[in-house]
C-alpha cells in the first residue's frame, strides 16, 4: 500500500508538476507530441500527401492517440482528486484531445476535429512561467465579465433590428427578389448590418434599396458599440489593478493610488500617523 502510494506521488510529482526537473521534461516532451500531432493532422488534408502517405499518417495518428489516452488514464491515477481533475479546465481540455480519436473509429472524416488538440498548447504557459501573460488574460477575463451585462443588451437590440429589417424587406422584395422567406431576409439583413456583404442576395426595388442603405448606415453607426464598451471595462480593469484597496476612514472612499497616502476626495490620512503604507 505504501509503495502505491509512493509510487502515485512520484507520477503526479512528474505529470502535474512543472516546477520539478522531471515535471519540466515531461511536459515539453508533451508540447512535441501535440505539434506533431497538429502537423499530421494539417498534412492529411492536403490531397496529394494523403494519397501518398495515407497508411503511414493514420498509423501515427492513433500511435499518439494511445499515448495520449494511457497520459489521461495515468493523470486519473496520479490524481488525488481525480473528479477535480477531470472537470477542471485542463482536464476538459485534455479530455477534447482523445475523443475526436475515438471518435473517428465509427466517423472516418472526424479525425480532423483533432485539431482541437492545439487547446493542449496551453500548457506552455506552465512550462515557460509566462505568468505575465496570465495577469494580461486576467485583465480582458475582467473586462469581459465587467461588459457582459452592457453586451447582452446590445445583443439583444441589435437581434430585434435585423428581425425588424428581415420582415420588411420580406414585405417590400419578395420571394421574386430573392427574399424567399423571412429567415432568409433576417440573414441578409445580419450580413449588410455587420458590413459584411456577401452579396448573394440584393434588393432590386427602389425602396428595398433604401431600406438597404438605411440598415448599411445603421451598421456603421452601431458596430463600434461592443468595441467601446469592452474597452471602456478594459481600462477600467486595469485601473483598478493599480490602485489601492483601502477606505478611508472620512469620506468612506474605496480606491485610491497605489502610492497614495492621503484620501484624493477629502485629503485626510490613509495610514496611522506612525508611518506610511503600514511601516512603523
Amino acid at each position: 500500500m505504501a509503495e502505491a502510494h509512493s509510487r502515485r506521488e512520484r507520477l503526479y510529482s512528474i505529470i502535474f508538476q512543472a516546477d520539478t526537473p522531471a515535471g519540466r521534461r515531461f511536459d515539453t516532451r508533451l508540447i512535441w507530441l501535440i505539434l506533431a500531432s497538429l502537423a499530421i493532422v494539417l498534412l492529411d488534408s492536403v490531397e496529394h500527401i494523403h494519397r501518398r502517405h495515407a497508411g503511414l499518417l493514420s498509423g501515427l495518428e492513433w500511435a499518439i492517440t494511445a499515448l495520449f489516452i494511457a497520459e489521461y488514464l495515468l493523470r486519473l491515477y496520479s490524481a488525488p482528486k481525480p473528479l477535480r481533475y477531470v472537470f477542471s479546465f485542463f482536464g476538459l481540455v485534455d479530455l477534447m484531445a482523445i475523443i475526436p480519436g475515438v471518435v473517428a473509429l465509427f466517423y472516418p472524416d472526424a479525425q480532423y476535429l483533432l485539431i482541437v488538440r492545439a487547446l493542449r498548447l496551453v500548457r506552455v504557459f506552465r512550462i515557460f512561467k509566462l505568468r505575465h501573460y496570465l495577469v494580461q488574460a486576467n485583465f480582458l477575463l475582467s473586462a469581459l465579465r465587467g461588459s457582459r451585462q452592457k453586451i447582452a443588451v446590445f445583443l439583444l437590440s441589435v437581434s430585434t433590428l435585423v428581425v425588424v429589417f428581415g420582415a420588411l424587406m420580406y414585405v417590400i422584395e419578395g420571394p421574386e427578389n430573392g427574399f424567399t422567406s423571412i429567415p432568409t431576409s433576417i440573414y441578409w439583413a445580419v450580413v449588410t448590418l455587420t458590413t459584411v456583404g456577401f452579396g448573394d442576395i440584393t434588393p432590386k426595388t427602389p425602396l428595398g434599396q433604401a431600406v438597404a442603405s438605411l440598415v448599411m448606415i445603421t451598421g456603421y453607426s452601431i458596430i463600434a458599440v461592443p468595441t467601446g464598451i469592452f474597452s471602456a471595462e478594459l481600462a477600467n480593469a486595469m485601473r483598478q489593478d493599480g490602485q489601492l484597496d483601502r477606505e478611508c476612514a472620512t469620506c468612506r472612499k474605496r480606491s485610491h493610488e497605489s502610492a497614495a497616502s492621503f484620501c484624493s476626495r477629502c485629503g485626510n490620512p490613509l495610514f496611522p500617523r506612525g508611518g506610511e503604507h503600514g511601516t512603523p
